[in-house]
């Protein structure tokens, strides 16, 4: 760092009795009392650079003791004024980034200027601060730093303006054509290895090398500078993103639901110390929200989804809440579940997590990820403009289009697996209404589904956490549920859940023994009743077997156990017990509502009695087996 030595003579202040003095042979005849301290000095050297001593002492009578002089509220305290008073007497004084701000304010609250004499310390601090601090990258940032004990003074003085401006122009400039003396710099310097060559580790970072040093900022300033940079239009949304991260790792807390936040939020014992830190905190939080880039994508899913738990737990304005919802459904597809855990502090519910943040989060992008349409858009003008228009370019449109549609549509699947996975997380809350599960499984479009053993695997935590629910509350949780779509593993498990109603069983039965029926491609042997019902569920009996299959793996820990259910005896016998404890009523078939009478007008062509059905399933699975 840069630094300027001003003064000859060597240091002659000393310290009696609590009195600051000046080993000379005159004797003293001015005192200076400095925020409670007191200065023994004389006249002629200070008030031949000093215009306020002048004035101060010339509307004092003069007497022949020691003249006294008040500064109350001096900028930069006994230090300041000491720099001045040493600078006065000729004795050597070191300034840099770390001092000048204060010796600047001190010496202009002196009013020592050129107007008292040539060379005087004003100007002098003026050409190191011009011409030296501010082309240095360091110096521009510590001396900003230092503004913050002299707000007001640095503002007037155009301390902060000046910096903020010089600090902003280095951003946009490659480090190699600035002199840095800063962490950028040592990490360069380290990675040179032993033989002289530079290694090519760090290099892709370089284009980011101003974020840690501009991370070191108070909020206010960085606020500023920010802002400044971004007005330039040179740095990239990216990297304004990543320094955003970078600044809110500095400065907010880990977040973490051991830190209890709801207790402490309705505390009324909380200490001012931590009542003013979660202020500070909000104010910094809505401060990077302030400054997020517009474009999608300059920052990523998590780390929204970390500024919208920080926003939920520090009480945050509604309109960073909305901000940050809004971000986080633009690119929702990016996040993990982990992310989307996001603790609860609403006194409404005693429900570990917040259900509606994601709730909300998830209807934000639903309504934004429309799939565009898949085909050309027709022109207004009629059939004149599209003749006139090339093969070539309707065919590019056509293409442009689909990738567009594909684009929105892989969202979807991936969200879709987002959601399931959440539901998971979230199941095993005793506290969790069903309504609130339910909204969260039915606002994934069925397409979005390629499978549904993980909504499945969800809906069994969710029933084993919930053993109060009664007959209705259970089908109403298994609506969304498709039994064509879950895998061999989840229909073994699933019928043998004594949890489930009865109707998922028949359904889960059902297409178990269809699908072992239509093993070897057989299919024209079906019964004309089992063919009706694969109608009723939009399955061709003359595709392949994997058309009743799902397409997707389970992983090994996630696999359920199936011991004691291979053979079609097992099968029968749980329905058995099942039918033992419930019953299959046509009347319930009904009063669901339009959309569940489509979805079950088949079982009314099943027989009257269960037995005679699986009966006649098992027969076909037999026959077929005998035959191949």
């Amino acid at each position: 760092m840069k630094f300027m030595k001003l003064g000859s003579r060597p240091d002659t202040f000393y310290t009696a009795e609590a009195v600051r003095s000046v080993s000379s042979e005159v004797s003293s005849d001015l005192i200076v009392q400095v925020t409670g301290s007191r200065y023994l000095l004389h006249k002629f050297p200070l008030l031949s650079k000093c215009s306020r001593l002048q004035r101060l002492c010339s509307e004092s009578p003069e007497s022949s003791q020691p003249q006294i002089v008040q500064l109350p509220e001096f900028p930069g305290g006994v230090e300041a004024f000491e720099l001045c008073a040493k600078f006065c007497y000729g004795i050597t004084i070191t300034l840099s980034a770390y001092n000048i701000v204060a010796a600047r304010c001190a010496a202009d609250f002196l009013q020592m200027t050129e107007d008292v004499e040539k060379g005087n310390l004003v100007y002098k601090l003026e050409v190191f601060f011009t011409s030296c601090l501010l082309h240095g990258w360091k110096d521009a940032i510590v001396t900003l730093q230092s503004t913050k004990s002299f707000p007001l003074w640095s503002e007037d003085l155009g301390i902060t303006r000046r910096c903020i401006e010089a600090i902003a122009s280095k951003v946009s400039t490659h480090p190699s054509k600035l002199s840095l003396s800063h962490s950028y710099s040592r990490r360069e310097r380290d990675d040179v290895s032993c033989n002289g060559a530079e290694s090519q580790r760090l290099k892709p970072a370089s284009k980011g090398w101003w974020a840690e040093d501009m991370a070191e900022l108070g909020v206010d300033l960085y606020w500023r500078t920010m802002m400044e940079v971004k007005s330039g239009g040179k740095i990239p949304s990216n990297l304004i993103g990543e320094a955003l991260k970078i600044y809110a790792a500095r400065w907010l807390p880990k977040i973490s639901r051991e830190r209890n936040f709801k207790s402490r939020a309705g505390s009324d014992s909380d200490s001012d110390s931590t009542s003013e830190s979660t202020s500070k905190h909000r104010v910094l939080l809505e401060t990077i929200v302030s400054l997020l880039p517009a474009e999608k994508g300059a920052v990523t899913c998590s780390f929204l989804l970390k500024l919208l738990k920080a926003a939920n737990i520090l009480n945050a304005s509604s309109s960073s809440k909305k901000e940050l919802t809004r971000r986080s459904a633009l690119q929702l597809e990016e996040a993990a579940v982990r992310d989307l855990l996001i603790p609860s502090i609403s006194h409404a519910n005693d429900t570990v997590y917040d259900v509606d943040l994601v709730i909300a989060i998830l209807e934000q992008f639903m309504l934004q990820g429309q799939s565009p349409p898949t085909s050309p858009p027709r022109s207004k003008l009629g059939f004149e403009r599209r003749r006139s228009r090339s093969a070539e370019n309707i065919d590019l449109e056509f293409q442009e289009s689909r990738r567009s549609s594909s684009a929105s549509h892989s969202s979807k699947l991936k969200v879709a697996k987002l959601v399931d996975g959440y539901l998971q997380e979230i199941a095993g809350d005793v506290n969790l209404p069903l309504s609130k599960f339910i909204t969260l499984a039915e606002a994934i479009p069925d397409f979005s589904r390629l499978d549904h053993d993980d909504l499945y695997k969800a809906i069994d935590i969710y029933l084993k956490a919930h053993p109060e629910l009664n007959k209705s509350e259970r089908k109403r949780l298994c609506r969304t549920l498709d039994c064509k779509k879950l895998s061999v593993e989840a229909c073994m498990h699933a019928a043998q859940n004594e949890l489930l109603p009865l109707r998922v069983v028949v359904q889960v039965l059902f297409f178990e023994q269809a699908r072992a029926a239509m093993g070897g491609g057989k299919v024209t042997e079906l019964p004309s009743n089992i063919k009706a019902l694969l109608a009723a569920h939009n399955i061709d009996p003359s595709r392949p077997t994997a058309a009743l299959s799902t397409t997707t793996s389970i992983q090994a820990e996630d696999q359920w156990s199936v011991s004691g259910f291979k053979s079609p005896r097992s099968k029968v016998s749980s329905l058995k017990m099942k039918m033992a404890e419930d019953e299959l009523d046509e009347s319930d078939l009904q009063s669901d509502g339009l959309g569940r009478i489509s979805k079950f007008k088949a079982f009314r062509a099943l027989p009257t009695r269960p037995k005679r059905m699986f009966s006649k399933l098992m027969s076909i699975n037999r026959n077929s087996s005998e035959k191949n």
